[in-house]
């Protein structure tokens, strides 16, 4: 028994070092069943995504804003303004013997001043949104759109309280951007900036919103700002600011720059605030907006607790224009402002936000802490004058 025992464990030994030699030696010998099986398995059709087929029919890419650039892109216009200004050739050329004798022919000379902005096709009528300050001295204004076809444009209206002006062009097969919501933009979201900087057309840069609501920064009479960190540059002025499905959230209108180029720091105009003026304009040819003819000042904590407020809510009443709506309601110079119709102030820019929005000629209910006592004055609402004036 024991005999046999150990012929059958040396044979068991040499068939084993046998398999070893051959499968390192000669693998493509022994069968190749195991193997076929772990392949089959790794082949294995993993559950599909269901975006997968329609994003590979778009040729979309995760890493890619390229279709909302194509979205938005054929909507954005290159701005060409040109002003003719009279500058004297030469002192001496213009003394009034010269111009007696030899006639104007050495007096100024006429040359043509060029600007270069960016602008947004909002409607397939011809309607295009910019900057007030892209076109408000221009004598002649030229649209470049993305194909190359160049349009000569007039001024519809302007909004010099919110830097805003629509501008119309005749032509064919325009494609007006899509708008998107301001208000549903968060810190973070990816935005792009289109336009035509340094004459540069259809350029686009990427960043992310910085800042929501920034106002206070003495550019505009109404600001609400969205502040970016996408490149903006000279020349970007009045383009679009999209949102990464290319729909429209913002007109791109200032940098913070001490180069002249981007730093990182831009402010475009929210869509909500375009659009309204953009309605108005189209509709009257103006924006009208609620005044009563005061000047505002901000409210420190300091100033509250001399004024015996509560917090430091609210804007004081620096002036009131005589014969203005809040003078001919009672309004006096040291009153505290702290609500209208029943919709709190939290300072100055508060009391503007909430009198644009309120039509000329309705009655409203104003306020106020005089003395520390609360007083409420019954006023009607007038127009805002259109020259700019510090008088709110």
């Amino acid at each position: 028994m024991t005999r046999l025992w150990l012929i059958f464990a040396q044979t068991a030994t040499v068939c084993l070092a046998a398999l070893f030699v051959v499968a390192t030696l000669r693998p493509e010998w022994l069968p190749a069943k195991g193997v076929g099986k772990i392949v089959h398995v790794l082949q294995a059709p993993q559950p599909a995504d269901p975006a997968a087929p329609a994003a590979a029919a778009a040729g979309s890419r995760a890493d890619s804003y390229h279709d909302a650039v194509m979205k938005a892109m054929p909507s954005v216009v290159g701005i060409v303004t040109s002003k003719e200004v009279r500058a004297p050739r030469n002192p001496f050329l213009s003394d009034p013997a010269l111009r007696r004798f030899f006639g104007d022919r050495f007096g100024d000379e006429a040359q043509k001043a060029i600007s270069l902005g960016s602008g947004v096709i909002v409607s397939a009528a011809g309607y295009i949104l910019t900057n007030n300050h892209v076109v408000e001295t221009a004598d002649e204004i030229e649209v470049a759109l993305p194909d190359g076809k160049k349009l000569l444009a007039k001024v519809v209206g302007n909004d010099p309280d919110t830097d805003l002006a629509v501008l119309r062009v005749q032509g064919e097969n325009l494609r007006a951007i899509s708008f998107g919501s301001s208000e549903a933009l968060r810190v973070g979201d990816v935005v792009l900036a289109i336009g035509n900087p340094f004459g540069f057309g259809q350029t686009v840069t990427s960043g992310i919103v910085s800042a929501l609501g920034v106002s206070g920064l003495g550019i505009n009479t109404f600001e609400n700002f969205i502040q970016t960190d996408a490149a903006i540059n000279p020349g970007n002025s009045g383009g679009a600011l999209v949102d990464s499905r290319g729909n429209l959230v913002g007109i791109n209108t200032a940098i913070f720059s001490q180069s002249g180029g981007s730093m990182g720091i831009g402010f475009a105009m929210p869509v909500s605030t375009a659009k309204m003026v953009l309605e108005q304009i189209i509709k009257s040819g103006a924006v009208t907006r609620g005044w009563i003819g005061v000047e505002l000042q901000p409210l420190t904590p300091a100033l509250a607790e001399s004024f015996k407020l509560a917090a430091p809510e609210g804007a004081i009443i620096g002036g009131v224009l005589r014969n203005s709506p809040a003078d001919k309601g009672g309004a006096r110079p040291g009153d505290v402002l702290l609500a209208i119709d029943g919709r709190p102030v939290a300072n100055p820019q508060g009391v503007l936000d909430i009198l644009a929005g309120m039509e000329p000629g309705r009655n409203a209910t104003l306020k106020v802490s005089r003395r520390g006592e609360p007083v409420d004055l019954q006023i009607t609402i007038g127009r805002r004058p259109k020259p700019q004036s510090r008088v709110e």
